[in-house]
């Protein structure tokens, strides 16, 4: 079967007296907005085009099909079907998610807190049936219990339906709110309820509050963002006294106060935005908790400033800062804080007791591993719950007494078809970079696989907005690894693996350094006979997509295959388009090419889609998804039109998008399942082990 060949409508753009002509813009559908709305209103022409290429590439994995369903089948195998969550305690009652034996939604359930019978607050799985996607974005009770405040999208766009609905009936209301972003938060009297919802170009951009039973046209604006740069959104102190009305971007952030005991009062200010300053808002009693990076505190600290006057001003160090740890985030208790941090690479967990500012900490000692906090409902409570895993050990979920500090195991991920640990080896290296710097990587392996340069191996990047990878464990992975194939997991600057200023140094015009380090950490690899040049197939989604598209037109030939999941392709056309949905928050990122021709000059050196060039690419499949607000259908498409009328060589290029889903694929757990498999066995493919 021949591939599709797209046809060329030359565009020339013109931006700082510097002309480019792109011969695919026809791929971006004018009416993209109402496109995330409704699938069925995608121009023909370029409908036809992108199930031309779904037809190519299913023809071209016909040969895998066999193997697809094998790796399908033994991913499934290794979950635990009829799964449920750690109830989490509240009240009177304890809040949990479970599943049913070949369900692939969950249930939403409670029961006592002492236990007995349960109740299903939302049958997810029976409501998504008919549905070719749906996911549920938020089910939030409210304090008194009686009533669950839900969200739903069945496009896949990322714009929820919110619905109120009675905990003991299971009857909605006829509260229906549209284009939301799927969370709620209620107010202390259990009726009122406050959502953010999306402007045209899908923008978190208003706050309301509503009267469960009143007409929606009668909700009262509580807060605009009137600044396109700036996000909004709504949470809550972990007190449950305020709700924290927060506006930021991805370095700059802002918080108001909304007294939940008196929820028509007007948002009170934190302190105003400042640029490249960040605050995150707890509470306890009279004081509030605030992380920020103010003052030059790079890697953050931690402040405490009265509840009636909490300007900057009023702003006393609470835990200091201090260069090279971390401080990820915080959770106020009625007489604990918690904190997570990172430091030499590595998550942990302090414990301070506020009354004496005592503190102690959790850690753990596999070389690499991944820590988190679990979410809880109550604030007066000594009980921690936190979550632990590895490359090589399932899941736990402790709960932990920060008062006895004792720890007692709650679950472990159960793996039915059987995981022996000790059959694995995970270990950390550090990769020399050009520069001076050394790059973490997470490895991932079986002991029986030979390091001496004929394995395959598979290396996991992303590099942006100071995400870290957490070197955790996953089911999935274990189909390449026991198939002899290496895996590893680069932590490239852009993330905070190594603090704040690892991130400062992998964005805006640093970001070059975060292609730089992972193609450093693949020529280490080959050169320490983990595995050698050719045999090394990338993997990235969103951003991560984006590097993979940066290093195949850096180093085309020291990969065997690349993986590029909904990805970030087409950088310089993205950020010149201000009416996209994500642009104007991701100028502190990327930097703003329509203001600043040295930032467009930046831009245009490495993005993927601008850089493709004629000469021999690896084997590519890129994913992605029609509905995806995040990263558009167009990227990959026209990322793939280019590189298959550009290309010196015939390696297999495949387009594959999900025509009923968007950014995250597929919504069911197995559906998911079926699309990882998929990807997987074009790796195997690629790296001659199906």
């Amino acid at each position: 079967m021949n591939p599709p060949i797209a046809a060329k409508h030359p565009v020339a753009l013109e931006a700082h007296g510097i002309t480019r002509q792109d011969d695919y813009a026809w791929l971006r559908a004018d009416n993209w907005q109402e496109v995330m709305r409704d699938p069925s209103t995608l121009a023909p022409e370029i409908r036809a085009h992108l199930e031309a290429e779904n037809a190519y590439t299913k023809a071209e994995m016909a040969d895998t099909e066999a193997l697809q369903a094998a790796l399908f089948k033994e991913m499934r195998a290794r979950i635990k079907e009829d799964d449920s969550s750690v109830p989490a305690p509240d009240g009177p009652y304890a809040y949990a998610s479970r599943y049913l034996e070949g369900a692939e939604q969950p249930r939403i359930v409670r029961t006592a807190r002492e236990g007995g019978p349960e109740t299903v607050l939302l049958d997810v799985d029976a409501m998504a049936k008919g549905h070719a996607y749906y996911e549920i974005g938020g089910a939030d009770h409210s304090p008194d219990h009686a009533l669950i405040a839900w969200a739903y999208d069945d496009k896949g766009s990322e714009a929820y339906t919110l619905r109120v609905r009675e905990a003991e009936t299971g009857i909605d209301l006829p509260d229906a709110i549209e284009t939301t972003t799927g969370g709620a938060v209620w107010a202390a009297d259990s009726r009122t309820l406050f959502y953010t919802v999306l402007d045209d170009n899908h923008r978190p951009c208003r706050i309301y509050r509503h009267k469960v039973g009143s007409p929606i046209d009668e909700d009262v604006l509580v807060f605009e963002e009137t600044n396109p740069g700036f996000f909004l959104g709504i949470g809550q102190t972990q007190s449950g006294r305020y709700l924290l009305v927060d506006s930021h971007d991805h370095e700059t952030s802002e918080v108001h106060l909304i007294d939940a005991e008196a929820p028509e009062a007007p948002p009170r200010l934190v302190a105003p935005r400042r640029p490249a300053e960040e605050y995150d808002v707890d509470h306890n009693g009279d004081t509030l908790y605030i992380l920020t990076n103010a003052d030059g505190a790079e890697d953050f600290k931690i402040v405490t400033a009265p509840v009636a006057n909490p300007g900057r001003e009023n702003w006393t160090d609470l835990v200091p800062h201090q260069p090279g740890r971390l401080i990820l985030g915080l959770t106020v208790y009625k007489d604990f804080m918690v904190r997570l941090e990172r430091e030499g690479g590595l998550p942990r967990i302090v414990i301070r007791q506020l009354a004496s500012g005592e503190e102690h900490a959790i850690a753990f000692d596999e070389e690499a591993y991944s820590l988190g906090l679990g979410d809880g409902y109550e604030f007066d409570t000594t009980m921690l719950r936190f979550t632990y895993s590895s490359m090589t050990t399932p899941s736990r979920v402790y709960d932990y007494d920060m008062a006895t500090r004792e720890r007692v195991l709650r679950k472990e991920q159960e793996v039915p078809s059987g995981h022996d640990a000790s059959l694995y080896v995970t270990r950390r290296v550090f990769v020399p970079a050009g520069d001076g710097e050394t790059v973490p990587i997470s490895l991932l392996y079986r002991k029986d696989t030979p390091l001496d340069g004929s394995a395959p191996l598979l290396l996991y990047g992303y590099g942006s907005y100071g995400i870290t990878i957490p070197a955790s464990f996953s089911i999935t992975r274990l189909s390449l690894v026991d198939r002899g194939v290496i895996y590893a997991i680069a932590h490239i600057r852009g993330g905070k693996d190594k603090g704040f200023r690892w991130y400062a140094d992998g964005r805006r015009e640093k970001k070059q350094n975060s292609f730089r380090d992972f193609i450093a950490a693949g020529e280490y690899l080959a050169a320490e006979g983990f595995t050698a040049r050719g045999k090394i197939v990338g993997w990235g989604g969103s951003a991560g997509g984006m590097l993979m598209g940066a290093v195949a037109n850096m180093a085309p030939d020291l990969f065997g295959g690349i993986v590029a999941e909904v990805p970030f392709v087409d950088v310089l056309n993205t950020m010149l388009d201000a009416t996209l949905p994500l642009t104007p928050p991701e100028w502190p990122e990327w930097g703003n090419p329509i203001e600043s021709v040295a930032d467009y000059q930046s831009i245009a050196a490495y993005s993927p889609y601008d850089n493709v060039g004629a000469k021999a690419y690896p084997p590519i499949l890129a994913i992605g998804g029609l509905t995806d607000p995040r990263v558009t259908y167009w990227e990959p498409a026209k990322w793939v039109a280019k590189l298959r009328a550009t290309k010196t060589n015939d390696a297999p290029l495949l387009l594959k998008t999900n025509m009923d889903a968007g950014h995250g694929g597929a919504s069911g757990r197995f559906d998911s399942l079926k699309e990882t498999a998929f990807a997987t066995a074009f790796v195997l493919k690629v790296a001659d082990r199906a």
